[in-house]
């Protein structure tokens, strides 16, 4: 059985090479996303919370979920902003299926930001309440 022929040179890189270049492909990302509305005042939140959880976690475990809460918020709105430029590349005319994939990614980003709340909503009133 015979490999399928890439037309895409990535797929021939090895090594450091590979991950270099996988590494450039990913700041291309956060870049992208960084011009996103959302995705910037998400990530000035972030910057704020997350220095803020060494305060708040009285121990590594409570830390480490505080910062996974808010790192969620930022990859889940990364990937819906991935969906929409999918289905905007798709073509700009209404359809019932792309509405579908938007709404979905959107719900997605909000569970994600009241999970982020939720615990960062509990380890405060913890913190402060004794």
């Amino acid at each position: 059985m015979t490999e399928p022929i890439f037309n895409n040179p990535h797929k021939s890189r090895r090594g450091l090479h590979r991950l270099r270049h996988a590494a450039a492909h990913s700041w291309n990302g956060l870049a992208a996303g960084w011009s996103e509305k959302a995705f910037r005042l998400e990530a000035t939140l972030a910057a704020v919370l997350l220095p803020l959880s060494a305060w708040v976690g009285r121990n590594w475990l409570e830390m480490a979920l505080l910062i996974a809460t808010v790192v969620l918020v930022l990859v889940t709105e990364l990937l819906n902003s991935a969906v929409e430029a999918a289905i905007d590349r798709i073509g700009p005319e209404w359809h019932a299926l792309s509405k579908r994939a938007k709404d979905m990614g959107s719900a997605a980003v909000l569970l994600s930001l009241l999970l982020c709340a939720g615990v960062w909503g509990a380890a405060l009133f913890q913190r402060f309440s004794g």
